[in-house]
């Protein structure tokens, strides 16, 4: 897959902020260093706004394990969660074909670059702007949920979304999630035996926000969000035991009548493993969300 068409222009540190290189620089030089950088085995920021990253190209070895631990089927439906650059909507569409894949991001602009990218590579898959925390019902149910943004919990309309037996693939924390689907309020899995940084999933702005169901949440963490993965570093069993109980905060989640409802509580072991199941406990919400 070319990833030049995906990453046109993208910005590297710089004292004093962000140097952005472009395939269009007048400079020889300086358009050589943008090819090198597009095929670097790196993440790349694409979208720098007011000195903050807010989206980024992931690093092509740790797409690379994603989707081998997603291990799609010819015919599954998968949801990305996360357009980014679009790069990996294309490797999917390339194993799946267009028809299977469905991509959102909050951003409009991000949404409709990773639009622009994908058909300059020749896919048209199904490409939205929208709130990924609430998944894309309207192109429900999938086989395959995969995350390309860091969330602070495991959000309940995917599990709905999802056939029975679909897997979900989150970053959660600094850890990844797999996650088996037995029904809308059951999943369990493990964490993956890699560490990995991504930019955070990114909630809509408050004059458009409702308040979505959360499979899980941890006290003191924001409800702030982005997509595209920055760096994957080796774990430790050590490390994902810490994810599993950190994150095994238990949720209620109100209805849209005030009524409060199970929700699905996380909970882990030594090794990484995890499971979702129903949480009887008073909710527990990350601020802002």
């Amino acid at each position: 897959m070319p990833r030049h068409l995906f990453v046109p222009y993208y910005y590297v540190s710089a004292p004093g902020g962000y140097e952005r290189l472009w395939s269009g620089d007048p400079e020889p030089a300086r358009r050589d260093r943008w090819l090198r950088g597009a095929y670097a085995d790196t993440a790349v920021a694409t979208r720098v706004r007011d000195g903050d990253l807010v989206s980024s190209a992931s690093q092509p070895s740790l797409m690379a394990l994603m989707l081998d631990a997603l291990d799609v089927r010819d015919g599954d439906d998968v949801l990305e969660v996360g357009a980014g650059s679009g790069y990996h909507a294309a490797l999917l569409c390339h194993r799946l074909g267009e028809e299977h894949v469905t991509t959102v991001d909050l951003d409009e602009e991000i949404a409709e670059s990773a639009r622009t990218h994908l058909a300059a590579a020749g896919y048209r898959p199904a490409v939205l702007a929208a709130d990924g925390a609430r998944g894309c019902p309207e192109r429900a149910p999938y086989d395959r949920i995969v995350a390309t943004c860091a969330v602070p919990s495991v959000p309940y309309p995917w599990l709905a979304q999802c056939r029975p037996g679909a897997l979900v693939l989150a970053p959660l924390s600094t850890g990844l999630i797999l996650l088996r689907v037995r029904d809308a309020g059951h999943a369990e899995g493990r964490f993956l035996a890699t560490s990995a940084y991504f930019v955070a999933l990114r909630a809509p702005p408050p004059s458009a926000r409702r308040r979505p169901d959360r499979a899980t949440a941890r006290p003191g963490t924001s409800a702030s969000s982005s997509c595209g993965a920055w760096s994957a570093a080796p774990s430790t069993d050590a490390k994902r035991s810490a994810l599993a109980a950190r994150a095994a905060a238990g949720a209620g989640a109100l209805r849209g009548d005030g009524q409060r409802r199970p929700a699905v509580g996380l909970a882990g072991r030594p090794g990484g493993a995890v499971r979702l199941a129903p949480a009887l406990r008073p909710c527990v919400r990350s601020r802002g969300s």
